[in-house]
Parts: C-alpha cells; structure tokens; sequence
C-alpha cells in the first residue's frame, strides 16, 4: 500500500472561490432535479393514469440521448469554451421544463409531452456532462479531486433529503406541474453562477478542419477505454449495477410505492427523503473511509451496497410505518453505497485521463454507462408487467450486485490513493 496523500490542497476547498461558486451552482441545481425527479413520473401516474410500461419510456427517453454522447464528446473535445457550452445546456433545461407549467395552465399536458421534456432535457444533460471532465480537471489541484467530488455528491446527497419531501407536497397541494418550476429557475441560477467563474479554458484538442473525422476522434475515446484497464472494468462494473438499478429505476420504485404500497405522495417523499440521508453521509464518509481502506476497496464495497438493498423495499409488507420504512432504508443504505461509488470512482477516472482526451472519453464512457439506463428502464417495464413489480425489485437487487466480477481481477482494488505514484501503472493502456 502506497502512503496517504497530502491533503492540503483538498482542505482549502472552501477558499476558493471558484470552486464555491460552482459548488453552489450545483447544489441549487440538484435540488431542483430531485423535485423534478418525483414530480414527472408522478404527473404522468396520477394526472395521465399512465402503465409502468408507459412510466418505463419516460424514464428510458431521459437517457436516450446519452447513446449520441461518443459523437458529442468527440465535438466537444474540439471546442475551446467548454463552460459556455455547460452554460448553454443549463439554459436548454430551464427552457424546455418551464413549457410544462404553461402547458398545464392551458390544460394542455399530455404524455406525449412528457416525453419530449424527457428527452430534450436529457440531450442538455450530455452536452453539461461531456463539457465537465476538462472544465472540473482545471477547477481543482488533482489531490482534491476526492474531496471536491464529495463535496458535490454531499450537496447532491442532501437534496435527496430535502428535494423528495418537499416535492411530494407541492405535487399533493399545488400539483407536480408547479413543482417543475423550481428546477427550472435551479437551472438559471446554476447558469449564473457558472458564468462568475474566472477560468483558464482547456485547451481544444488539436486538429482543426485537417485533423481526424468526428467519428474516427469518437472511435479513438472508445478504443481508449476499452483497452484501459482501469477503465474497462470501471465501465464493466458501472455498466452492470446502472442496468439493474435502471430495471427497478425511480419511476417504478414510485410507481411500486404508490400502488402496492398504498403510500401517497406525501409519504413517498418523505421516505425517498429520510432513506436519502445515507447518500449525504456516503458521500461526506467516502474520504475518510477511501484514506482508510483505499480508493478500490472504497469503489467494489459500493458496488455491492447500491444495489442490494432494493430487496428490502420489494420485500415491504405490514402497515403504512413499516412499508414506509422499508422505502427508506433501502434508500439509506443503497446511498451510502452509490456514493462510495461514485465519488471514488470518479476522482479516479480523472486522475488516470489525460487533458485532450476527456471530453471523448467521457462521451464513449457515458454512451455504454448511461445509454444501458434506458434499456434497463425498458426491460423493466417489462418484466413489472410480466412478473410484476415486486419481483422486478429482487431481480434487479441481485444482478446489481453482479458488477464486482468485473472490478476483483482488475487492478481497482489494488489501488490505494490517486498520488501519481499510486496510479501510474495503470495510466497506460493495454495492447490489444
């Protein structure tokens, strides 16, 4: 095992205003996606009377989009301004989710409508999330890199306390339309916020007009991580637990809960909320606990705790304290799971791609992670209907957890802390 890194860097976060200032944009932006998150699965059970397998493509059109990332990443790649492209997509999402508060108004929503917020707010969201590596790699020193990505998913963790419960009323005593509105002005502010923070551009990848074809700069993100050993087997594991974790996704989770649950959307805001306070304390711990037992170790332990409590959930039986309960601590203990996940492997993912690849990498990283979500969310308003939603939880429960054959014979676990030295073994990838 190699020896701790110096945190210095990481404890000086909070001075520095750059870093504050996205922070915040985040922060109010993920609160807003939580309410919005309970809000449109909920407008289209309890306004549209909609099926689990018509609940099932609103999810699975949200992350349509993520299957053109490999192109988009590529282009992104070569464009010099990739915060006025963040920007742009924030501007995109306020736009499009302010059409369905006008739409109700008019007594016009339809779920036709729902779909095409759905997917153009998903097409933003590759277009922010591809124009993030190179922008956040050039935010903070890269022995912050765990500590600000806990930062962000503690703000992220601590809407989900928050954001459900507040949600689920404005949808009980407003109506889930208005409850859209907030996401929409998050949206705005996180806009505004980003375009305050003074920051040296990455350079654009080289080439220009003479340089390799939009498709063969995709291909090469592609071929990038498929022979990366670090990152095959992060794209494996990731892959794997999002497919399953998509087959009982929120929609359905919502769905299950309000129906065969018998909980109102109060209630089921209120669960998702409490549950959620494992996500804040995962993502405040995952620090502490990668400094203790490694950044790998941190990351296949999460692989397994995000998906496996979903069977508590479908096994929820008793009266309303307990089916409620049972929501939230499936909710407890898969977010302390997902964030010592995420949080660990994302700071390693950045630490071992180099500048000039990342927006490509992470467009063919994303067009397999986040592409598989729409299948997973298709194949499980499948087999709800087939096997129905109880059973569907177990069986996406114990298949998530399939994702650590993928991680144990890499070189993840091995993997103590993201010092150069630590990772440098794995900065180059295999000859195929």
């Amino acid at each position: 095992m190699t020896s701790l890194p110096d945190t210095t860097a990481a404890e000086s976060l909070w001075r520095n205003r750059r870093f504050v200032r996205f922070w915040a944009g985040q922060s109010i932006s993920q609160f807003g996606d939580r309410i919005s998150e309970l809000a449109l699965p909920l407008i289209a059970v309890v306004a549209l009377d909609a099926s689990a397998g018509q609940v099932a493509w609103l999810t699975a059109l949200a992350w349509a989009p993520n299957l053109l990332a490999i192109v988009l990443g590529a282009w992104v790649d070569h464009q010099v301004h990739k915060r006025r492209l963040m920007i742009t997509a924030d501007l995109i999402r306020a736009s499009v989710l302010l059409t369905l508060p006008a739409a109700y108004r008019w007594g016009t929503v339809t779920l036709l409508h729902l779909y095409a917020v759905a997917l153009l707010t998903g097409a933003a969201a590759v277009l922010f999330n591809t124009a993030y590596p190179p922008f956040f790699v050039h935010l903070v020193p890269r022995s912050a890199y765990v500590n600000a990505n806990s930062k962000l998913s503690a703000s992220r963790s601590a809407s989900f306390v928050l954001g459900p419960a507040v949600g689920g009323t404005i949808v009980q005593i407003l109506t889930a339309p208005v409850a859209v509105v907030a996401d929409a002005l998050s949206f705005l502010v996180s806009a505004a916020l980003l375009g305050r923070i003074p920051v040296d551009e990455p350079a654009a990848a080289t080439g220009g007009s003479a340089g390799p074809s939009l498709l063969r700069r995709a291909r090469e993100g592609l071929v990038f991580v498929v022979r990366h050993p670090v990152l095959r087997a992060s794209l494996g594991a990731a892959t794997t637990v999002n497919f399953f974790t998509f087959v009982s996704g929120s929609g359905l989770t919502v769905l299950f809960a309000e129906r065969e649950l018998g909980l109102s959307a109060g209630t089921i805001g209120l669960a998702f909320g409490v549950g959620s306070t494992g996500a804040l304390a995962g993502a405040v711990l995952a620090p502490r606990i990668s400094r203790r037992i490694g950044v790998g170790r941190s990351i296949a332990a999460g692989a397994v705790l995000f998906p496996a409590p979903i069977a508590i959930a479908a096994a929820a039986s008793g009266p309303v304290w307990a089916r409620a309960g049972a929501l939230g601590v499936a909710e407890f203990l898969s977010g302390i799971g997902v964030m010592l996940f995420d949080v660990n492997l994302n700071s390693l993912q950045t630490a071992v791609i180099a500048d000039g690849m990342r927006s490509r990498v992470a467009g063919a990283y994303n067009t397999v992670n986040y592409g598989i979500r729409p299948i997973g969310a298709l194949i499980g308003g499948m087999l709800a209907t087939l096997i129905g939603l109880r059973a569907t939880l177990i069986t996406a429960a114990i298949g998530g957890t399939l994702s650590l054959l993928w991680l144990l014979p890499s070189p993840i676990p091995r993997i103590r802390t993201l010092a150069p030295a630590a990772t440098e073994a794995t900065d180059q990838p295999v000859r195929q």
